[in-house]
């Protein structure tokens, strides 16, 4: 799709809501006098409103819309900077809707933290139903949508209330699978081709925990939950993963921590000695994920393993005891049907384990699914399997606890966490609605240091691949400084 703009160059606003209306099409900024099918983003700042306006032509029509802000709202920079990519947002969504395009499940919303926003709705209207009808009129989400991001906004206050301005999580990245499924875009190494790297990147990741541990002691801060995840941190010998854990509780205090969670995820990896020294440690949460409980499914998304296989590992988890339990769903994988995807979710609820998430499918670049072009079940579909499991999980006494959305989503829909009462995941709360900082360590880790007054969130990143990992382990122990410089500016600011 063409794109020009007037009086503004907001391109990421306006490809974020041309992925949301125009999944098919990518954008293009051709030189030249405008022609053809194409859009038309314009802003004009007045002596009291900022206008975002949008032509949308096609097929030889032009379809228009407006949306306008007071400039008074607009107090610094970064406030500035939002409202007018909202309003460019809304131009070409009012624009596109009167040509006939469907609505999106999420209206105009594109970002991947509805809840955020609704959040802030919550607090400056100190009503629920006032915030529920301004988010709905704003941003055009269905009633459905909407009351479902309000229960798990609830979870977030409660959340947010619960936690210090020095609270922090630990995530400690193992980028490593057995073989890697057909939907995956995550940068992990099968094992089968670098079961080399593993001892050097374990040997990296101890001197990057000892560097990380150093920072956080100096600053004071406090970890009230860590999370180990990957790939697939049960790839790991039982040997290694008892390393890694000692490695943790010698140089970081674990003390006050609510919750630890381990990825077992994959249940081919998972044996009753890896979960006993998981417990030995205080692993308190582990998933153990089935994605589908479809034989013929597992097998197009590149599982070496049943749903058979599945029990089994739950078996082995529920053996040990003493952990909670989550298991992934994913609605839209290839060769599912609705009925198909029901079936799974029965199988598991049958499983009674205490959460369960249900994704929906991202058609990420890197994958073998995308590459493929593999057949997919239509948005209709995906939208029908979402909704009955929704009322599936609700008669279960599930309750919804944490929402996000991702890029390029089949039918624009959602991921939710569902717990059953007592078995929240703060950790999954705190990294989806930015309630604190998340410091990571590890291949692919991104520590993410979040400011509670406004200002911009500080990214760290770890290198992806995990040769490179070990490679720049020197670089990557040194970045941590940036743990307190972020808290040093922090609090001279505040004083």
């Amino acid at each position: 799709m063409r794109l020009y703009f007037y009086g503004h160059d907001y391109k990421y606003a306006a490809e974020q809501m041309l992925l949301t209306l125009f999944p098919e099409e990518r954008p293009e900024y051709p030189e030249g006098s405008p022609a053809g099918d194409r859009i038309e983003l314009r802003l004009h700042r007045g002596g009291v409103y900022t206008t975002a306006s949008c032509a949308f032509y096609t097929g030889g029509e032009c379809w228009k819309g407006r949306a306008a802000a007071k400039n008074s709202a607009m107090s610094d920079e970064l406030s500035t900077d939002r409202i007018c990519q909202r309003l460019i947002k809304n131009a070409m969504y009012r624009a596109a809707l009167r040509s006939g395009r469907q609505k999106p499940a999420w209206g105009a919303l594109t970002g991947v933290r509805p809840g955020k926003l609704l959040c802030a709705l919550l607090d400056s209207e100190g009503d629920e139903q006032a915030a529920l009808h301004r988010f709905i009129q704003e941003y055009d989400v269905s009633p459905e949508r909407a009351a479902l991001c309000l229960d798990t906004s609830r979870e977030t206050l409660r959340a947010k209330a619960s936690l210090a301005d020095r609270d922090i999580c630990l995530y400690v990245g193992i980028p490593f699978c057995p073989t890697r499924c057909a939907y995956c875009s995550f940068v992990s190494q099968s094992v089968e081709k670098s079961m080399k790297l593993i001892p050097p990147f374990l040997e990296a990741l101890h001197q990057e925990i000892r560097a990380t541990a150093a920072e956080i002691r100096a600053l004071g801060l406090r970890i009230v939950s860590v999370y180990m995840g990957g790939g697939t941190p049960t790839t790991l010998s039982a040997e290694q993963l008892d390393h890694l854990c000692s490695a943790l509780e010698n140089e970081f205090d674990l003390s006050q921590i609510r919750e630890y969670t381990v990825e077992a995820g994959r249940p081919d990896t998972i044996t009753v000695e890896k979960l006993q020294v998981l417990r030995r440690h205080g692993v308190d949460r582990v998933s153990v994920n089935p994605q589908t409980m479809s034989d013929t499914v597992l097998e197009a998304i590149g599982r070496r393993h049943s749903a058979a296989d599945i029990v089994s590992a739950l078996e082995k988890v529920r053996q040990v005891g003493g952990f909670a339990v989550n298991m992934d769903l994913i609605a839209g994988l290839p060769t599912d049907t609705v009925q198909g995807f029901i079936d799974t979710v029965d199988r598991v609820l049958a499983l009674s384990p205490e959460n369960v998430t249900v994704h929906t499918l991202s058609l990420k670049k890197g994958s073998r699914i995308t590459l493929e072009g593999s057949a997919l079940p239509t948005a209709a579909e995906v939208g029908a399997m979402l909704d009955i499991a929704q009322e599936k999980l609700r008669a279960a006494d599930y309750a919804p606890y944490y929402l996000y959305r991702q890029k390029f989503m089949s039918g624009g829909f959602e991921n939710v966490g569902w717990s059953r009462e007592g078995y929240i995941n703060l950790y999954n709360i705190c990294i989806m609605e930015e309630l604190c900082s998340i410091v990571a360590m590890g291949g692919g880790g991104s520590t993410k240091l979040v400011r509670h007054d406004g200002g911009r969130n500080i990214r760290i990143m770890e290198p992806k691949y995990p040769l490179e990992y070990i490679n720049g382990i020197e670089k990557t122990c040194a970045d941590k400084r940036g743990i307190s410089d972020f808290y040093t500016e922090r609090s001279q600011e505040e004083e």
